[in-house]
């Protein structure tokens, strides 16, 4: 078992490496880059583009509010390789490019950052003026709850709701909840989440719920009991349409998991053996059955928390990670995304790892002896 789990972790860094160079490969071919981010900055706003560059450039400050206004210190760039550069002075160009690092060729710049992410140093936001890792933090307890609570009440609805499926295969009630199964496979949980806003959140019917946010305005006033309800009231709609996309590929798993273990040997022999029909669903096919789901407990966390809330983030106007990454990805922010993906990246990989190992430590009989030769 030690083996196999000091190969699993030696593997995971070629296959970090991998993930992460075609990522650069494909953003790096993208148009948009942080450069001309800040030169359509610069032709749009001066004002908040002189104060940008005014705090990374020193020196740049006046130059940006001429070339903001159209004028040009030296000759212009008729042939930049940027989009919107035309009438800007090469030499600032230039020093846009040594403030991003692009006057490095780009596989300098990419082992440089992988460099720099081996000791976990991420970096610093282009557009945020912050550390990488200190957004992370800040935005992690929004994302988490959402992960936790969606994750935990999947779980809770969906296993029992599979064994009852399982054991009462062909009724009335497993083609009736087969219905609501395919609903919720159907339909993804962003529709969910829209449908909840306009029955519930002022949208056209009723006004129950808030719209946006993870706290209200006055969280800090509230008493400890205030606060907690306060913040269950908030997550109701987003962790509730998150739960009604995500339960159904669960379910399912869970009955076919019970179905195939029900007709097995081992089961007719209990109950040859005159054990009760209770005692052989809960007592013997549960523990088999579960298996591979309750193993799969980690990989599910991580899909959910870093996957399946961005799109409810930006529906419900929750800060979180997910949120983060698509505003690092439109602004062309390249160390969020990168040092988000390395680390979250690296977080899967391990839990698919730890995911491995929960099979052993639910079933002692399963190991990966032979693997380990």
């Amino acid at each position: 078992m030690f083996a196999y789990i000091l190969r699993r972790l030696l593997f995971i860094v070629p296959t970090l490496l991998g993930i992460m160079v075609v990522n650069f490969v494909i953003v790096q071919a993208a148009p948009g880059g942080p450069v001309e981010q800040m030169i359509a900055k610069i032709q749009g706003t001066a004002v908040d583009a002189t104060a940008r560059v005014s705090g990374a450039g020193g020196d740049m400050s006046g130059q940006t509010q001429k070339q903001g206004t159209g004028q040009s210190n030296g000759g212009a760039a008729p042939n930049s390789k940027y989009r919107g550069a035309q009438g800007l002075d090469p030499e600032f160009i230039k020093q846009l490019e040594r403030m991003y690092g692009f006057d490095k060729p780009a596989h300098e710049r990419f082992l440089l950052m992988m460099k720099n992410y081996a000791v976990f140093d991420f970096g610093d936001s282009y557009f945020r003026d912050r550390a990488v890792v200190d957004l992370v933090i800040d935005k992690m307890p929004v994302s988490i709850s959402l992960g936790l609570w969606t994750t935990l009440l999947v779980y809770l609805i969906s296993i029992p709701l599979g064994i009852m499926k399982a054991v009462r295969d062909g009724s009335k009630f497993d083609v009736a909840t087969s219905s609501v199964v395919i609903v919720g496979n159907a339909i993804p949980s962003f529709l969910f989440a829209i449908l909840l806003i306009v029955l519930f959140a002022g949208g056209r019917y009723f006004d129950w719920f808030p719209l946006r946010g993870l706290v209200s305005d006055n969280f800090a006033e509230l008493s400890i009991l205030g606060k907690v309800k306060d913040y269950l009231w908030h997550m109701v709609l987003p962790v509730g349409s998150m739960v009604i996309g995500g339960f159904a590929g669960l379910a399912m798993l869970t009955k076919n998991s019970y179905m195939e273990e029900i007709n097995k040997q081992y089961v007719m022999t209990a109950r040859a053996k005159g054990l009760t029909e209770r005692r052989v669903m809960y007592g013997h096919v549960f523990r088999n059955a579960m298996l591979i789901v309750v193993a799969g407990f980690p990989g599910a966390f991580i899909g959910i928390l870093f996957t399946g809330s961005l799109l409810t983030e930006i529906i419900f106007s929750l800060d979180g990670i997910g949120l983060l990454g698509f505003n690092a990805a439109i602004n062309r922010d390249y160390p969020v995304m990168f040092g988000t993906l390395y680390f979250f990246t690296l977080l899967g990989l391990l839990l698919n790892l730890v995911g491995d190992i929960m099979y052993h430590v639910i079933d002692p009989r399963i190991t990966f002896d032979k693997l380990e030769r």
